[in-house]
């Protein structure tokens, strides 16, 4: 390997090593958000006995995105996640259905 390619190839593990430090910031912070995501989910559940649909979204989406810092973070996949790349879209949900209000009944029927 000549010299010019040892350096490239040192320039980038620096560079994904200072990646690399920021999204384990960022799951820091996510993975608490996501804890405060279930918690409001169950209040939610008991409240009105079903999950609240905008919850279970952004709570998948949450999920998801934690997926992919993980993959980046243990070398899995070189693709940055968010801001990087799109943010995760949400799976259709296969649980329980949603809350829906009486407003949303009135108008879908």
């Amino acid at each position: 390997m000549n010299r010019l390619a040892k350096r490239i190839a040192r320039e980038a593990i620096v560079l994904r090593i200072i990646w690399m430090l920021v999204f384990l910031l960022v799951w820091q912070i996510a993975v608490p958000l996501l804890g405060l995501v279930v918690l409001a989910q169950l209040v939610f559940r008991l409240i009105y006995a079903a999950p609240h649909q905008n919850l279970m979204s952004f709570g998948d989406s949450l999920s998801q995105y934690l997926l992919q810092i993980g993959r980046f973070e243990v070398f899995s996949t070189d693709e940055k996640p968010w801001p990087i790349a799109d943010w995760p879209q949400a799976y259709p949900a296969e649980g329980e259905a949603a809350y829906q209000s009486r407003k949303e009944v009135d108008t879908a029927e």
